[in-house]
C-alpha cells in the first residue's frame, strides 16, 4: 500500500471475519490508479478476525482494541492513525464495485464546497436499499413512526426516482459507504462517540451542513451492503440503542422542548404498534411478532432514562 494515500479505508469490525474478508477482497479487486490504504479496527472479536487479517491480509493496516468501544469511538481510532486527504468510512459487511471508488474523489475532488458523499447502496440481490435520508424533525419522526409515509411522500426522499447518472444533494448519506474531506473532519470534529452505535452518522452529517458543507450521493459509486451483521447479536438492545441515540440527537441539537415531545412521540407510536401486534398473537401466535411486542414494552420501559 502507498506511503502517502489519497484515500484511507477504515473499517470498524466485530465478529463479521466472513463479511469482512468479502469486504477486504473487494478492495483489493478495486480498478483505480488513486493511491489508498486500509484501516480495520477491530472492536475485540472474539471471532477469528484478527488472526486471520494477521495471517491473509498482511497489507491491512490493524488496530486490536482491547474492548468493543463503539462504532464512533473506533472510526475515530482509525482517522487519526490515517493519513489520507481523503477518509472512505466503510461497513464491514460491504463488497465494493471494481469502479466505486473513483467517482467518489473524483466528486470532492471537482466540487470543493462538498465536504462528504456517499454511494449507491445495493441489496444483497441487486435492488436500491434506502440510504440517504432528511434530517430527523419531530413531524419526519411523527410520519415515520405512525406509518404515514404515503400520505406525507413528499417529507422523504424518492430515491427510485432519481437519476441514477448523476451526484443528488442530500441530508444525511448513510456511513454504510461515506467518503469525508478530512479537511472537513478537521473543521467540524471527530464523530461523537456519545453516539455508540446508531446516529454517528446523522450527527456527523448535520453538523457538516451546519457548517456550510454540502454533502452528495453518488450513484455511479456503488456498493453492496449487506446491513446490520454487527448488531443481529443482541436486537433487543439495538433496537433500544437506536431510540437512545436518536433522543441523543434531538437533545444535543434540537433541545429539551422538542426531546420531550419526541420522546411522548416514540411512547405513542409504542403503543400503536404493540396493541394491533397483541391482537394478532392471541388469534396466531408468531415469534417475530412476540418480540416486537417485548422490544416496544422495553422501550417504553426505559423510554423516562432516555
Amino acid at each position: 500500500m502507498p506511503s502517502k494515500p489519497t484515500v484511507s479505508v477504515i473499517i470498524v469490525s466485530y465478529n463479521v471475519c466472513d463479511y469482512l474478508t468479502h469486504c477486504l477482497d473487494s478492495l483489493q479487486n478495486l480498478d483505480t490508479e488513486i493511491p489508498f490504504d486500509i484501516w480495520v479496527v477491530d472492536n475485540n472479536s472474539s471471532d477469528s478476525t484478527v488472526s486471520i487479517l494477521e495471517k491473509k491480509y498482511s497489507f491491512v493496516n490493524l488496530i486490536k482494541n482491547n474492548k468493543n468501544s463503539g462504532f464512533a469511538a473506533a472510526n475515530n481510532i482509525g482517522i487519526l492513525q490515517s493519513k489520507g486527504n481523503y477518509v472512505w468510512l466503510l461497513n464491514p459487511d460491504t463488497i465494493v464495485a471494481n469502479t466505486a471508488l473513483d467517482p467518489l474523489v473524483q466528486f470532492l475532488d471537482s466540487n470543493p464546497e462538498y465536504g462528504a458523499c456517499g454511494s449507491k447502496l445495493l441489496n444483497p440481490d441487486g435492488s436500491l436499499q434506502p440510504s440517504t435520508f432528511p434530517f430527523p424533525t419531530v413531524k419526519n419522526e411523527t410520519i415515520r413512526l405512525f406509518h404515514l409515509e404515503k400520505v406525507f411522500p413528499k417529507q422523504f426522499y424518492q430515491m427510485q426516482t432519481w437519476d441514477s447518472s448523476i451526484p443528488h444533494n442530500v441530508d444525511i448519506n448513510q456511513g454504510a459507504s461515506l467518503m469525508l474531506r478530512r479537511e472537513t473532519i478537521d473543521q467540524i470534529g471527530l464523530l461523537d462517540e456519545q453516539f455508540f452505535m446508531y446516529t454517528e452518522e446523522v450527527d456527523l452529517c448535520y453538523r457538516l451542513i451546519q457548517a456550510n458543507w454540502k454533502n452528495a450521493w453518488i450513484p455511479t459509486s456503488t456498493v453492496i451492503h449487506y446491513g446490520g451483521q454487527s448488531t443481529r447479536q443482541n436486537k433487543t438492545a439495538m433496537f433500544l440503542q437506536l431510540y437512545q441515540t436518536k433522543i441523543q440527537f434531538f437533545r444535543k441539537h434540537y433541545g429539551k422542548e422538542k426531546t420531550d415531545t419526541y420522546k411522548k412521540i416514540i411512547y405513542l407510536a409504542s403503543l400503536f404498534r404493540i396493541l394491533p401486534l397483541s391482537f394478532k398473537n392471541l388469534l396466531r401466535s408468531n415469534p417475530d411478532n412476540k418480540n416486537l411486542v417485548h422490544n416496544y414494552n422495553q422501550l417504553i420501559h426505559f423510554l423516562p432514562e432516555y
